[in-house]
């Protein structure tokens, strides 16, 4: 026997894109509701806003999309931050703005981004987590047509949505900015999928390249698409010459890097496929064949890539540096022989130090170069500052890379402090510089500041505040020796340029260090059952042709939280040993599981099936108590 449980009510601080009325489930009855449990620092969460438009407009008359904005950093909870998100990432579907989380719990959403199916009668009827669920939700909404439709408790008509006022400006959520060999400045103006020239002064437009409308068409500045483009690196001289064009832009929602001709304005695509990249054969991975991933180096327009959000030339690597943030990655992108490869990050989301393939990062959102040929970059999720640098392999002639961090703890720790870098701390910073002194200045997002960290004294100081969501710095020679230097900042969410003057001494400012407050999970001390529930879709089963197509990997933070179970390992079980001294900790868990389309009528697999990736990853704060759970069930797609 199922047992229905009726859906939760909705309950938020207020909700948008709903003229200024509440929604409660009774308006929504006999609609087919998607809850999506979202952030706007989640890089999986822009990634599912992107796999539901399809559906949205599908289903426009039977389908209600319900945003459940429910934050993960502090600043996510300021209500113009959730207003400027929904206007940034052109969300068109009502948004509740949950910041106490309490819908979040009533869902027993654990991770983001996080999926709930109601059917038409109120009933939750699927479950769940992470991205690439869009062909299953397909399914399952044409399951709940028919029969709803058959009982007749399916109301067709339009749904709540009631679209904002468009604002008007030049620049809209604008990305990053690159000083041009000539003067003046490119600025990726994301909101408006173009970019934008401007004359040294920052404010007189020059030219306008893209249409303005979302896609992925090449061609000269009147012609060509773009999707929410971000970085942009100017190539050297020599390579401009071999590749044919002058600037690589990485166009994150297009999932492609796409090359500039200065001259004409020309765009062409360079590197992708324009498809989000996910484990499968095309990017010479294996699945079930154990946990070793292999690494792609090949033709740039043979593989899948997933939200390029900056990009930089690093003469150390020979190639454009590709801070990979959909999956946690970065890659390296030689323009001359139109060939890219995967260098460093294991697609583990966090901070772990070391060798390029044992890295993992956490959407790296803005890269530079110093005089040293260090790359400095800033990975947003884990509010951490961090740098490659290069020297010689031991007994070879070979050149060896190793990643260190030089401020930051983990994925749920932040703030606004300055100090000694051991207890500075950032807010999802995007953007990074290096200052004429060869300090590194950062765009610290979150915190609405530019911030310096120098490496000489490992000590960090404020250089300005009072920014709207600054996402990229470029430094401004001054004229003459009586002036300042500057800074250009991006300040995205004011929509323009503004100059910042650097002070003679930093400004200093601590706050508090910050750790996310969702609430945890109470589990006891000893034997946990841990368990991830997956159900394939209609249509779809379990690839099982070369062994078990489900992985598990488990640590923890503090390691000492986890006596026994840690590791990876095939299979969605396993029993894990939880210390009985360790009061509190985070459990890091990673699901995969590989399903591929069946015959219709057999339901066996054809040789040349298509197959889906479904993966998630959790950080799940607990709490160790006597009287605490001794199991512990996860929904990586559950019905």
């Amino acid at each position: 026997m199922t047992i229905r449980m009726r859906a939760p009510e909705l309950t938020g601080r207020r909700w948008l894109g709903t003229g200024g009325r509440d929604i409660t489930l009774a308006d929504l009855r006999g609609k087919v509701v998607l809850l999506d449990f979202w952030t706007f620092c989640c890089i999986n969460c822009l990634h599912v806003l992107d796999e539901l438009r399809p559906l949205e407009e599908k289903y426009s008359d039977v389908l209600v999309i319900i945003g459940v904005h429910s934050p993960k950093f502090e600043f996510e909870r300021t209500p113009e931050a959730v207003e400027a998100a929904v206007e940034r990432y052109e969300v068109e579907h009502p948004v509740l703005d949950d910041p106490n989380l309490t819908t979040w719990q009533a869902y027993t959403a654990r991770a983001w981004p996080t999926l709930a199916v109601i059917d038409p009668e109120g009933y939750v009827a699927a479950n769940l987590s992470g991205e690439g669920h869009g062909a299953g939700l397909a399914v399952l909404i044409e399951e709940l047509i028919a029969e709803h439709d058959a009982k007749g408790t399916l109301h067709r008509g339009d749904g709540p949505y009631v679209p904002p006022a468009e604002p008007e400006s030049e620049l809209k959520f604008p990305g990053k900015a690159l000083a041009l060999p000539g003067g003046g400045y490119l600025v990726s103006d994301s909101g408006h999928h173009r970019l934008v020239e401007f004359a040294p002064d920052g404010e007189t437009i020059r030219r306008v390249i893209g249409t303005g409308e979302r896609g992925l068409v090449d061609g000269g500045p009147d012609l060509a698409q773009l999707s929410e483009p971000q970085g942009l690196a100017l190539l050297p001289d020599g390579v401009r010459a071999a590749a044919g064009y002058d600037v690589v832009v990485a166009d994150t929602v297009n999932h492609a890097l796409r090359g500039l001709r200065l001259d004409d304005g020309s765009l062409t695509t360079v590197a992708g496929t324009g498809d989000q990249y996910k484990i499968g054969a095309a990017d010479n991975r294996t699945f079930g064949q154990g946990v070793d991933p292999g690494w792609y180096d090949g033709p740039a327009d043979a593989v899948k890539l997933s939200s390029p959000w900056d990009v930089e030339w690093s003469d150390a690597l020979g190639a454009v540096l590709v801070a990979m943030a959909g999956n946690h990655t970065l890659w390296t992108f030689d323009p001359a022989a139109a060939r890219i490869a995967h260098f460093a990050g294991t697609m583990n989301e966090g901070l772990e130090d070391g060798a390029p393939d044992d890295a993992w990062f956490a959407q790296t959102s803005g890269i530079t170069i110093d005089s040293q040929g260090r790359a400095w970059f800033v990975d947003s999720e884990t509010s951490s500052l961090r740098y490659l640098q290069s020297g010689p392999a031991a007994g070879t002639s070979d050149t060896a890379f190793e990643i260190s961090t030089a401020v930051g703890e983990g994925l749920f720790d932040f703030g606004f402090r300055d100090g000694l870098a051991a207890e500075a701390r950032f807010q999802h910073p995007l953007g990074i510089t290096v200052l004429p002194d060869e300090s590194i200045a950062v765009a610290d997002t979150y915190n609405g500041a530019v911030r310096r960290y120098d490496p000489e004294t490992a000590e960090v100081s404020t250089l300005a505040q009072g920014l709207a969501e600054p996402s990229d710095l470029l430094v401004v020679p001054a004229e003459s020796a009586e002036e300042p230097v500057h800074l250009l900042v991006v300040e995205s969410a004011a929509h323009r340029l503004t100059r910042v003057a650097i002070p003679a001494h930093a400004q200093q400012v601590s706050g508090p260090a910050q750790t996310t407050s969702r609430p945890p999970t109470e589990i006891a001390a000893g034997t946990l059952h841990l368990a991830i529930g997956f159900e394939a879709p209609t249509g779809q089963k379990l690839d099982d042709r070369w062994g078990d197509p489900t992985w598990l990997q488990i640590s923890s933070t503090p390691a000492e939280l986890l006596v026994g179970g840690s590791g990876a390992a095939e299979g969605l079980a396993r029993t894990l040993t939880i210390a009985p001294d360790v009061p509190d900790g985070v459990l890091h868990i990673s699901a995969r599981a590989a399903a591929c389309d069946g015959d219709p009528v057999t339901g066996e697999l054809p040789d040349h099936a298509a197959c889906h990736l479904y993966q998630q990853d959790w950080g799940i704060p607990v709490h160790v108590d006597g009287a605490g759970a001794d199991s512990l069930t996860l929904d990586l797609r559950g019905v």
